[in-house]
């Protein structure tokens, strides 16, 4: 057996706005569109997923709150239906979702070998979290590809700054080495916003694109400039400035997606495909690519078959 492999990471934003503009038929409230910058922008992400052939989709949320430890579903299949607290109005979505259970367990297991504190989540009846819906149904509509879902310790809002983010830099290198010994072709999603100054008051109708825009003028321009250098491939200045970009723009990776999706990757010092930018109740919201395949990385992965295509 090859070793596994991580083709690319998405930052992948998970507004519920956007899939509510969808009109996808799970979801019960109909919109009039809206958003279409950042819908496009998944469009774009959707076609480069396709050409990768992933086996599994690994996504890390920040609505799936667990104070202690990483929690990992460890159900083959969940159904039901998910409403948003804040946005009942746009989001009552009816999932039904296949788990990679073995990997799940395997990114658990390979978590609590270097020190973190892990649990598989066993519940049939599980209600899964907006963010992770979203950002799984704007990435793949389908829901073809199995997911492993994991929950978001919130360690950096708990502890320093330092210890919450080197802790999700350990769960990332767990994640990368369960994928290493599984032999699968796994794609990794950030379910992260940008800067999250947003407004208070949803407009009389939500997808009306004349009240939208940035919240924040700071945080606007915190946003294109990290944009810019993730778009250059100059990381280390990325994850040097993530603290104060963090603090000054109320950024949402402070949740540590971000930071275990490039974890484990092992930072690569690549540019990173911007497939749109737009705001949602004012806060920054980009669809970003690290293609690993693209970059040459992982040479053997391009030979690599897929189980998807041949299942």
């Amino acid at each position: 057996m090859q070793p596994g492999v991580i083709v690319s990471g998405f930052l992948a934003p998970h507004p519920p706005h956007m899939l509510y503009a969808e009109n996808p038929p799970q979801n019960e409230p109909r919109a009039q569109g809206g958003w279409e910058q950042l819908r496009w922008a998944y469009e774009r992400a959707r076609a480069s997923l396709e050409e990768q052939r992933p086996d599994v989709l690994l996504v890390h949320s920040p609505h799936w709150i667990t104070s202690v430890g990483h929690h990992f579903i460890g159900v083959e299949r969940l159904q039901g239906r998910s409403v948003d607290p804040i946005f009942p109005n746009l989001f009552r979505f009816d999932y039904d979702m296949q788990v990679d259970v073995e990997l799940a367990e395997a990114c658990c297991e390979q978590g609590r070998k270097l020190g973190l504190h892990t649990k598989m989540m066993r519940n049939p009846r599980f209600r899964v979290d907006y963010g992770t819906i979203v950002t799984l149904h704007m990435i793949r509509p389908q829901w073809d590809i199995p997911v492993v879902s994991i929950s978001a310790n919130n360690t950096p809002y708990y502890l320093s700054m330092k210890e919450g983010l080197g802790e999700m830099d350990l769960l990332g290198k767990a994640t990368a080495e369960a994928i290493h010994k599984s032999g699968k072709r796994a794609v990794l999603l950030a379910s992260n916003t940008l800067s999250h100054w947003h407004f208070h008051e949803e407009p009389p109708v939500p997808e009306d694109m004349t009240r939208e825009h940035p919240q924040n003028l700071l945080g606007y321009q915190w946003d294109m400039r990290m944009i810019d250098l993730m778009r250059r491939g100059d990381m280390r200045e990325v994850f040097r400035l993530l603290p104060q970009f963090i603090e000054e723009a109320f950024a949402e990776v402070k949740s540590g997606a971000f930071t275990w999706m490039h974890a484990a990757m092992d930072y690569p010092q690549i540019p990173a495909d911007l497939h749109g930018y737009g705001t949602v109740i004012g806060t920054g919201n980009a669809v970003m690519e690290w293609n690993l395949l693209k970059a040459n990385l992982y040479e053997h992965a391009q030979r690599q078959p897929s189980r998807v295509a041949n299942s």
